[in-house]
């Protein structure tokens, strides 16, 4: 019989490994999985936040000229750190980057307000962590966490699963806004084009091996498939997608690089204007923007923590996951890491799932994905090779997996039944946990109301219903206030 080394021992005992039914191999398999389902972000989110002009006409890193090697470093560095943080302190399954949703905001609703800049912008998501990581500090945010009811908390996880599952069918291609219909199958109702080919071929291919029970079903076939993609693009040259070009790659064109090194610059680091906003537009306006902030991302990562930790099976009895506190504080760092780093606030990413599909239990499947995308920075070309159409397989199969557990919530209870419907269609069609929790949260106060239940509304549930009460109606809220001041 073989001793196992000293330092496995170690790793095992810290991580809680072998306790939570996991081992090494699984947890490095399950991490580099995580990795590759979410490694679109340092492509994406340049091209998110990169390409658009501050108040002042300037793009993000100054003057008239994109920074998109900057950013794409700067989004590499900041979720590394922050994963590895999160590997490390809270031993969750969990991966961190900058936000998508989040960082289209701050673009779009921040940094292009007249006379705003993109340091301002990126001192109200820094204001945003600290006001989240007060909120956890002082215990708010899980007790607000603990007050959803357990079948809520059910719901959130399925509703994310459809959520998933949606935004891979559209960001492969296979669905896409349609003509007269919001949405479509492929191109004009039709699967065309050989980039929606790999795409099924890697569904087809993770499917058949996660039923067979292949080790590593899902590594495998993202692997398989983006060199599929590499021959294809090779051979039929298909090229990006665009308006003249409609069959063409979503957003990586899976090629071999010219060079497989690339020195990073972190020079976007550190650009903040911490209070700038409130001297170029009003109090009122700047307190509005974090509120919102805030309340985004408030939900959303608890949302895919209780997730994550179903999969993961690493709830309690009431559906808390094991070190939800630590999991919120690392959370919120990143929140204001991300506002430090010029590139949004981070928050935990959905695509771990497909890490945790693949068997990862512990923090270790968090640090090698934190490690990952600290390669990255220099690695940048090679992680462009990797297609939408050959990642995206797996987050179907992981949707998949997670509505399984729609089983756990009582149908014929209204009280329930309702709030959990509106949870989990609202997410997928708002294309936001954030807004189907609200949904979710302010249906069971109504219910609860409609039937003379008043007393069974958990006292806090009241307070996170008028919340997100005006979190939907910030606009009128916001024109009122500016009004009677």
């Amino acid at each position: 019989m073989t001793t196992p080394a000293i330092g496995a021992n170690a790793l095992d005992r810290h991580f809680k490994i072998t306790a939570r039914g996991s081992t090494i191999g699984r947890e490095i398999r399950g991490g580099v999985v995580t990795f590759f389902a979410m490694a679109y972000i340092i492509v994406l989110n340049p091209l998110i936040i990169g390409t658009a002009k501050d108040g002042h006409g300037h793009f993000l890193g100054g003057g008239s000229d994109l920074h998109l090697a900057k950013i794409a470093a700067a989004t590499s560095l900041v979720a590394g750190v922050m994963t590895l943080l999160m590997g490390f302190i809270a031993n969750f399954p969990l991966a961190i980057a900058t936000g998508l949703g989040l960082n289209g905001f701050v673009t779009f609703s921040i940094a292009a307000l007249p006379g705003m800049t993109w340091a301002d912008a990126m001192g109200l998501v820094v204001l945003e962590g600290i006001v989240m990581l007060v909120l956890v500090l002082s215990g708010f945010r899980v007790a607000a966490f603990r007050a959803l009811p357990p079948p809520m908390k059910t719901a959130i996880s399925v509703g994310i699963g459809l959520f998933i599952t949606f935004l891979a069918l559209f960001e492969s291609g296979f669905v896409r806004p349609g003509s007269g219909t919001p949405v479509q199958l492929g191109v004009n109702g039709q699967l065309k084009g050989w980039p929606l080919l790999v795409f099924c071929v890697g569904l087809i291919l993770v499917i058949v091996l996660y039923v067979r029970k292949i080790k590593g079903a899902i590594l495998i076939a993202i692997l398989a498939t983006t060199v599929l993609a590499v021959v294809v693009q090779a051979i039929g040259h298909q090229g990006a997608l665009s308006t003249k070009n409609p069959t063409g790659w979503e957003l990586n064109v899976p090629k071999l690089p010219h060079s497989w090194v690339d020195t990073p610059d972190f020079g976007l680091i550190g650009h903040v204007s911490l209070f700038g906003s409130f001297g170029r537009i009003s109090v009122i306006t700047a307190l509005m923007l974090i509120f919102s902030l805030v309340l985004a991302d408030f939900f959303d990562t608890m949302g895919t923590m209780v997730a994550i930790g179903a999969k993961a099976d690493l709830l309690d009895a009431d559906g808390n996951p094991e070190n939800a506190q630590k999991v919120l504080v690392v959370d919120s760092l990143a929140a204001a890491a991300g506002g430090l780093g010029s590139v949004s606030s981070n928050t935990g990413f959905i695509e771990s799932s497909a890490g945790v599909s693949e068997g990862a239990r512990t923090g270790l499947a968090a640090i090698v994905t934190g490690v990952l995308f600290l390669l990255s920075t220099f690695l940048s070309p090679l992680v462009s090779v990797v297609p939408y159409e050959a990642a995206t397989p797996a987050l179907v199969l992981v949707g998949f997996l997670m509505m399984q557990q729609v089983g756990g919530i009582d149908w014929h209870d209204w009280d329930i039944a309702i709030p959990a419907f509106l949870t989990i269609v609202v997410m997928p069609f708002a294309y936001s946990i954030t807004v189907g929790i609200g949904a979710g949260c302010i249906a069971f106060v109504v219910v609860k109301l409609a039937r003379g239940r008043v007393k069974q509304v958990p006292s806090l549930m009241w307070l996170i219903a008028t919340l997100f009460l005006i979190y939907f109606a910030i606009s009128p809220v916001e024109a009122v206030l500016h009004h009677i001041s």
